[in-house]
Formats: C-alpha cells, sequence, structure tokens
C-alpha cells in the first residue's frame, strides 16, 4: 500500500531520464545482522532486482548501477572471487526477466579485467538484451571515473598525434565522445546509499548537473518507497543550469 501511494505522488511528466545509483552498504548491513559480508551483496542483488522493475516501471529510460569500482580490485580475494561469481549466477538468473521486462544490458568500465567466465556471461546478457526498447540498465563494473577519463585522453592525444584530430578543435563534445558513456545521455539524479556523502570516482564527467541525494539507508533495504522518495525528492528541486531562476520560470 504504502509502496502505491509513494508511486501515485510522482510526476510522470517530471521523472529524471537518468538515474545513477552508488550502491553502498551491503558489507554493513550483513555486519549488522550478524551475517557474512557475501549475503549482504545478495540481499543487495534482491534490491537490484526491485529497482530495476520500479524503474521500467514507471518509464525511467536509463538506469547506471555502480557494481564494481576499480578500487574494489583491493578488497580480499576471497570477496572478490565470491562477488564474481555471484554476478555470474545473478546474470543467468536475472536475464530471462530483463527479456520479459523489455530492459538492455549494458556495461561501462574496464571489462577486460574481469574473468573470463564473468566477461563471457555479461557479454552474453548484453547480446541477448541488445534489442530491447524499455530501460536500458547500465553496469559500471571494474569502472572508476579517473580510469574513463584517462583512457579518454590517451585516445585523443593518439588521434592528434596521428593527424585525424587537430588540437584546437578539441572541446567538451571531443571528450564527451571518448568516454565510455558516449552513446548515454548525463544522469538527471545520483542516489547514494549506505550514509555516505561522497561521490567516489563514480560519473566524475557525467555528473557535472546532477541532482544528488544522499540516504542513510543500507543498499540491502533499499526498496521501491525509497527508490520513489529520490525522484519525490528530485522533482522538488529546480534546476537552473548556471541560469537565474527567473529565466527558468521564463522557459518553462
Amino acid at each position: 500500500m504504502y509502496n502505491r501511494l509513494m508511486k501515485e505522488q510522482l510526476d510522470l511528466t517530471r521523472l529524471p531520464e537518468h538515474i545513477a545509483i552508488i550502491m553502498d552498504g551491503n558489507g554493513r548491513w550483513a555486519q549488522q545482522n550478524g551475517m557474512d559480508r557475501y549475503r549482504g551483496h545478495e540481499e543487495g542483488g534482491v534490491s537490484v532486482r526491485k529497482i530495476v522493475e520500479a524503474a521500467g516501471e514507471i518509464g525511467i529510460r536509463y538506469l547506471t548501477l555502480y557494481a564494481f569500482s576499480t578500487e574494489n580490485w583491493n578488497r580480499p580475494p576471497s570477496e572478490v572471487d565470491a562477488l564474481m561469481s555471484l554476478m555470474i549466477v545473478t546474470i543467468h538468473r536475472e536475464t530471462p526477466d530483463l527479456m520479459k521486462n523489455n530492459v538492455r544490458l549494458q556495461a561501462i568500465g574496464d571489462i577486460d579485467r574481469l574473468p573470463q567466465e564473468t566477461k563471457e556471461s555479461l557479454l552474453g546478457c548484453m547480446e541477448e538484451t541488445s534489442r530491447n526498447t524499455g530501460l536500458t540498465l547500465i553496469l559500471a563494473l571494474s569502472y572508476s571515473a579517473r580510469w574513463e577519463i584517462t583512457e579518454a585522453a590517451r585516445q585523443i592525444a593518439c588521434k592528434v598525434q596521428e593527424g585525424s584530430l587537430d588540437v584546437q578543435t578539441i572541446n567538451e563534445e571531443t571528450i564527451a565522445r571518448h568516454l565510455t558513456t558516449k552513446n548515454i545521455p548525463d544522469p538527471d539524479l545520483l542516489i547514494r546509499t549506505g550514509g555516505e556523502s561522497r561521490i567516489s570516482n563514480f560519473l566524475l564527467w557525467q555528473l557535472a548537473y546532477a541532482e544528488l541525494y544522499f540516504t542513510a539507508v543500507y543498499w540491502p533495504d533499499f526498496r521501491e518507497n525509497n527508490f520513489y522518495e529520490a525522484i519525490l525528492d528530485f522533482q522538488k528541486r529546480e534546476r537552473r543550469f548556471g541560469k537565474t531562476g527567473e529565466q527558468v520560470k521564463l522557459n518553462n
């Protein structure tokens, strides 16, 4: 009932086109509940399913989930191995639902660093869902914004060196075209769960004008009503993009 009431408060004509989420708090949730950290990641997978379904139902076009950062490779090997195994199981389990719900899966990050079996499962799901036309679900895997921007700079430098790009023509659009998100609109809303108030090397370029929403709720407890609350908060804000409030009102 509560979920339905929260959903009914949304203005479906003013939804963010792209929502990005830093899914934080799996390990702390598990420890708080006297469980192994792995159980937190398992329960976090339930939240992923719930939020993907909720986003698709209300008409969100893009949803990016920060699933595994470059820094996460520094975690204990046993936890990393468990996460990679869980990812394989989850992808195989969720692919039929992605197809049923018309969800297209994409991924950004240094995918080549993933274990071969994990990479094959991911690419297989991406291929199977590539023709779906509903929500685009983007997993940020082995991702860091500094890595992404460094790679873009390297690609641009190579083009300048080979003569296919004039250094005087480089602008913001040039950089954006060389990012892993080149065919994806920038996020309108960033949600971070788990009580931390930082961006943690996530989509640093793309979040320049995003609205930021931080919640103390751990990701395994984050459900549809929390998602709707974040969107309702977004809809109360005035997005000026450097203009005055009066200019925004005149343009609307």
